[in-house]
């Protein structure tokens, strides 16, 4: 089977409008959760977020065009324009051979919540021709193709908040079994609108620290009460080993485990034996290597903490063999199904610089969540393989496992 490897990272969210100056800003502690200003959230129990701030689609296209796709999608391909300008590739790639795996969680909801207001108040034929491309999730991965020409694969991973990870896997495979020679693998997230945020809300998940809004979000500290809505973008060019050998491409890491798995449980309370089972398969892909590090999936709700901590303790047989694990969810919110993809990107800034970003917020230790959760100061070390997980509503687990060459 072929070998993957990354050669390209972009990224977008609440602190940062690229990878350079997001993983910088992470390492630093700072936090974009403030309260929220694309609409009016006086009337709800939730008032903060993670909003993508000072943001101007027009920068990754035509202006006369931004209109015809959803804020998921501008931040998609903000994302996807730095990993391919990081890549370096020259004018002589095969575009057949070059496809996209696209994720998002829910894809265009202020579209689709735009539009339901138009047909109650204005009538269903005021509804915009550009409604149904704008919001599917599958659009995603159009507008990227048509913007980096791609004709390879074009492939779309709808599985929540497991989305960026599993379309990791997916460009993976898709490399490992010749489908394509390169992968340009984007997730993307905008569900910050009052559809978004009064469901989330409704279901108990979120945090209701509205008054304080930079210590909401608080992974593994024992005063979690919920996660904080956020928004944005992660991009990873993948190509085959051999292929960008020969090119002289710049290799961030090879991907040398995955696993996908169910819970078969309940569809919003996550369960201990789902998300291990997707961590023993990647570990086991991966050869059972030394981590030196997980990026955790890390929510700062009271279960999902609890289980991920028992998952990972149980996978590699006890606490005393767990290297350190950090939740970047403090600082820049939940960011559903571009988390993955985002989350993969900051894992592979870690190992390029040797910095672990920290888990802010972290102030009174959960008897239950007994780890090294690199509390609120980033650390220095030395990364040589790295875990990212991420788990889904639903039930849906996915998690990937890179390793430095």
């Amino acid at each position: 089977m072929r070998r993957v490897v990354v050669t390209g990272l972009g990224m977008i969210n609440s602190i940062g409008h690229d990878k350079e100056s997001s993983f910088k800003a992470m390492c630093a502690g700072e936090c974009g959760i403030d309260t929220i200003t694309i609409f009016d959230p006086s009337d709800y129990a939730v008032k903060i977020a993670g909003e993508v701030k000072d943001f101007d689609p027009s920068a990754v296209m035509d202006a006369k065009e931004v209109k015809k796709a959803d804020r998921f999608i501008h931040l998609g391909l903000k994302a996807a324009k730095e990993a391919i300008e990081d890549a370096r590739f020259s004018d002589e790639i095969d575009n057949e051979r070059f496809g996209i795996s696209a994720a998002s969680g829910i894809g265009g909801l202020p579209a689709i919540e735009k539009n339901s207001i138009i047909i109650e108040t204005k009538g269903p034929r005021r509804i915009s021709p550009f409604f149904i491309p704008s919001a599917l999730v599958n659009m995603l991965g159009g507008f990227v193709s048509i913007a980096h020409d791609l004709k390879g694969p074009n492939l779309s991973s709808v599985t929540a908040c497991a989305a960026g990870t599993h379309a990791i896997s997916e460009a993976a495979k898709t490399i490992m079994c010749n489908g394509a020679d390169r992968m340009l693998v984007v997730a993307a997230e905008s569900a910050i609108t009052g559809a978004g945020v009064g469901g989330f809300a409704a279901m108990k998940a979120l945090s209701t620290r509205n008054e304080d809004p930079k210590h909401a979000s608080r992974p593994f500290d024992s005063g979690r009460d919920g996660f904080v809505m956020g928004e944005g973008a992660g991009a990873l060019v993948l190509e085959e080993y051999e292929t960008a050998v020969a090119r002289g491409a710049n290799i961030y890491a090879e991907i040398i485990g995955f696993g996908e798995s169910g819970d078969a449980s309940h569809i919003t309370t996550p369960s201990l034996d789902g998300p291990l089972r997707a961590m023993k398969a990647a570990y086991k892909m991966a050869g059972e290597p030394k981590l030196d590090y997980v990026n955790a999936h890390g929510t700062s709700t009271p279960i999902n903490d609890k289980n991920e901590t028992a998952a990972v303790k149980e996978l590699l047989g006890g606490a005393q063999n767990c290297p350190p694990m950090s939740s970047i969810k403090g600082q820049i919110g939940h960011c559903l199904g571009a988390a993955g993809g985002i989350e993969a990107v900051t894992c592979l800034m870690a190992m390029r610089d040797g910095i672990i970003p920290p888990t802010i917020n972290y102030e009174t230790p959960d008897e239950n969540c007994d780890l090294d959760y690199v509390p609120n100061q980033a650390r220095k070390a030395e990364l040589n393989v790295v875990m990212s997980n991420s788990f889904g509503f639903g039930g849906t687990n996915g998690v990937v496992i890179f390793k430095k060459i």
